[in-house]
């Protein structure tokens, strides 16, 4: 029997929570009513999602894909947003992969551990995965004379109309997944 529990699969067989549900069944209905993303959804699943407070009443919804299934999303990506942010009105809609942290090997010992798994690009890269479909041109670190420490990260601005609504969403969501304060800005284009 096909349902909307085909559209999720979470790690070592732990059941979905009711929100999860909810996400997994709107990604199945959109699949089963929308025919231009019919086929391109048949394969795609999603690992977890979870709501994210912005700011006063608004929220954010983190979808986490399979690190395996990232590209097939991103190509269907500004399609699928802007459905799911439809069925769920007022909360915008992200998408990141699920990447694992691999601590640093003991010394004396032979084992490598891949780039892709250090803490820092596990963060970089989550952090080009929410602010999808814009780019990253820039990013600066300002250090405050207190000792705190806030990124500035310049995206790009031919993708202003689809993502400016949303830079208070990316700041929030990237602060609760890695703990790091982030300031999202357009760069300021000299005529």
């Amino acid at each position: 029997m096909y349902t909307a529990k085909k559209k999720i699969h979470k790690d070592k067989d732990v059941e979905p929570t009711e929100f999860e549900e909810s996400v997994a069944q709107a990604i199945f209905d959109l699949e089963n009513t929308n025919q231009e993303l019919k086929s391109e959804l048949k394969d795609l699943y999603i690992n977890s999602a979870v709501q994210i407070a912005v700011s006063g009443s608004s929220k954010a919804i983190v979808i986490h894909v399979p690190y395996r299934l990232r590209k097939a999303f991103r190509k269907i990506h500004v399609r699928l947003v802007r459905e799911l942010e439809k069925k769920f009105s007022g909360k915008d809609v992200l998408f990141t992969a699920t990447r694992r942290i691999v601590r640093p090997p003991k010394k004396g010992s032979a084992a490598q551990r891949p780039r892709s798994r250090t803490l820092t690009a596990v963060h970089e890269a989550m952090l080009e995965d929410i602010v999808l479909p814009a780019e990253i041109v820039g990013k600066r670190i300002r250090y405050r004379v207190d000792g705190s420490k806030i990124m500035k990260v310049f995206l790009d601005p031919k993708e202003r109309n689809n993502t400016e609504y949303k830079l208070e969403s990316f700041s929030a969501v990237y602060r609760k997944l890695s703990g790091k304060d982030v300031v999202f800005e357009y760069p300021v284009t000299e005529a």
